[in-house]
């Protein structure tokens, strides 16, 4: 941890709430994109990533400083939206599907140097959407590893410390969740293939 932020962790341990703030203010959309990915939505993202800032504030005194500031933020908020999760299956209640929306509400869409389109953009679209649901159909450990690995970008070693698992454990979950996604997006593919020809 760098001399600044291990200054405002101290003050934030002291109940300073500036301070808290300002420490949390460069990882709001990392933990936003976190609990987006996970929930599926924007709505319940951002009533994840609240709930883990109050969460994180509630408990920084726990925080004891072995790993980065960072990982320990990004585990609780994986661990909120996990649990959320759990919660709503205990319910019966099916989980929000990680969608692109399309004409169904707003879509980022980059559109690149060269001219697409309509087609083009509609063709991206439902691909990117093929892609985003066949994540959100694996189970929830391979889920979660896919999302903190490939597509935030996290280390194997933040991964299992964030998930409280062994490094080996980590990296077998990564590769069995590539494989069952590579399984899901050939079948996928094919069947979108067939059904534009």
């Amino acid at each position: 941890m760098e001399v600044t932020e291990k200054l405002l962790v101290a003050k934030s341990k002291k109940g300073n709430i500036d301070a808290f703030e300002e420490l949390i203010s460069g990882y709001e959309k990392k933990a936003y994109n976190i609990a987006y990915r996970i929930m599926g939505n924007e709505e319940d993202a951002k009533d994840m990533a609240q709930e883990a800032f109050i969460k994180i504030y509630k408990s920084i005194q726990n925080f004891r400083e072995e790993s980065s500031f960072s990982t320990w933020l990004y585990r609780i908020v994986t661990n909120v939206c996990l649990d959320e999760l759990r919660k709503r299956k205990k319910a019966n209640l099916v989980p929000l599907e990680m969608n692109i929306e399309t004409d169904k509400g707003s879509a980022i869409i980059e559109l690149s140097a060269e001219k697409e389109t309509p087609e083009d953009i509609c063709e991206r679209v439902e691909k990117k959407e093929l892609i985003q649901n066949a994540i959100s159909s694996l189970a929830e450990d391979y889920k979660t590893v896919i999302i903190l690995r490939d597509i935030q970008g996290f280390g194997y070693e933040e991964i299992a410390t964030m998930l409280n698992c062994s490094l080996g454990t980590i990296k077998s979950r990564i590769n069995r969740a590539r494989n069952l996604l590579k399984d899901k997006l050939r079948h996928e593919l094919e069947l979108y293939e067939k059904k534009s020809v």
